[in-house]
Formats: C-alpha cells, structure tokens, sequence
C-alpha cells in the first residue's frame, strides 16, 4: 500500500499542473500520443491540491495572511498566464482564494439552506471566469463537508471527473457535429477558444488522472515531510514565465504592447 506525505504528494500536483500547462500551450506542435499523457497528469493536480487546502485552512494560524498571499501571486501571474494561454481568467491562486472564502461563509452562516442557495445562486456563476471552472469549489467544499476520511479523498475527485467528461465531452460533440454540418466559419471560432479535435481528445484523459489522484490521496499517511510554504507561490508565476517565453520562441503566440 502506497505510503505518500504531504510533501510527495505536492511535487506529484506541481509536476502535473506544469506537464499538463506546456501539453496545453504547445498543442499545435506536440503530437497525440504525447499530449494525451501530459494532459492526463494535468488531471492530478487539483483534487491532491484542493485537498491540501483544506488542510491548510483548517490549520493556518492566519487566515488573511495565507489569503493576501494567494492574491499576490495571483496577480503577478496574470500576464504570464495571459502569455500562456492567450486569455484573461481568474487563476488557480484566485480559484483557491475563492475556494476559501466559500468554506469561511459555511463556517459563518449556519442556516445551511440560506448557503447552498448563496452556493448555486452566487458563487457558481462567479466560477465560470475562474480556473476549473465550478470544481474548483465544489471540490474544495466537498473535501471539507465530508466527514468519512475515505469517502472525502475519493468522492471531490469523483465528482470533478465526472463534470471534466461531460465539459470536454460537449466540446468533442459540438466540434464533430460542425464538421458534419459544414459550418467552418463557426468551427475555426470554435477551435480559437476551445482547440483543436486533438486538444479536445487528449484534454478527456484529464478524468484518467483524476482517477489516479484518489488512489495516491487514499495512500496519503496524513504526515507532513519536507516543509515547502513557499514553493508552489514561487514555481506558480515562474512556470508560466518559462513556458510562454519558449511559446514566443516558438512563435506560437504574438506578444505587443
């Protein structure tokens, strides 16, 4: 039986967020067989980093300090990330930070009704501009709601495969259906935003690595290791620095002031 600590099962996170980040901003040049993995180690990330945050929510000693942090590196990878992708969205440390405020607010408001009505009404809308979209609070609640230990390692990662398959499942549709249809102004527009059939393929894998991230949760021995608090604040904004100086390199991208 796997026998993981926090600080392993961060590296795995941090590797999968930066392979699955070059398969996403290198796809018109990387084969298929190549970005399916890459795509599908992206898929570890964010259940093993929700779950951390939690922990780390549950355990910080100051809550608005552990706040302005993900703020501030938040905002200083907003142009490596708009390099990156070539869009304006709120970063994952804005999806953490949001993902935050909304187990502050079950904390706070004890009319349980009265906060999933806020939960649907409000706070999902607001995720759409969000990295990971919905799941990245949905996850985040989950894994802090769910009081059976084995059950909130396995369930948040669950869910989150089960909304990536029908998100990217609708995209593999809709691109199909185009192509048969014959409406090409419609599907290079689609492609802009969405990517190409090979993106959309690989991207599906992603469920795959959602899959694995139970088990190496379900293998976590609740140990702390090595501390690294200002590792993935600094390797976050860095990484997308490096990826889309290559991506200028490459000419994938155009970059004017």
């Amino acid at each position: 039986m796997l026998r993981l600590n926090a600080f392993r099962l961060k590296w795995v996170a941090i590797i999968g967020m930066i392979t699955s980040h070059m398969a996403w901003a290198w796809a018109e040049v990387i084969p298929l067989w190549l970005m399916i993995p890459m795509m599908g180690a992206g898929g570890l990330t964010y259940p093993i980093m929700a779950y951390f945050v939690v922990e780390g929510y549950k355990h910080t000693s100051n809550l608005k300090k552990y706040l302005l942090r993900l703020f501030l590196f938040g905002v200083v990878s907003i142009p490596f990330y708009m390099l990156t992708f070539g869009l304006f969205q709120f970063n994952i440390m804005f999806s953490i930070m949001l993902g935050i405020l909304t187990m502050v607010l079950y904390d706070k408001i004890k009319n349980r009704t009265l906060f999933w009505v806020l939960f649907v009404v409000v706070l999902i809308p607001i995720t759409l501009v969000f990295d990971w979209y919905l799941m990245s609070i949905s996850m985040i609640i989950m894994y802090y709601i769910i009081k059976n230990e084995k059950i909130r390692r396995i369930a948040p990662s669950v869910f989150g495969g089960v909304c990536w398959f029908l998100f990217i499942g609708f995209g593999i549709f809709s691109h199909m259906r185009m192509q048969v249809t014959g409406n090409y102004a419609a599907l290079a527009n689609f492609e802009a935003t969405w990517g190409n059939m090979d993106f959309l393929v690989s991207s599906i894998f992603m469920v795959l690595g959602m899959a694995v991230a139970v088990v190496l949760l379900l293998g976590y021995n609740g140990e702390r290791g090595k501390p690294m608090k200002w590792t993935f604040y600094v390797i976050y904004p860095l990484h997308f620095a490096v990826i889309g100086i290559v991506s200028l390199l490459l000419g994938l991208v155009e970059f004017s002031i």
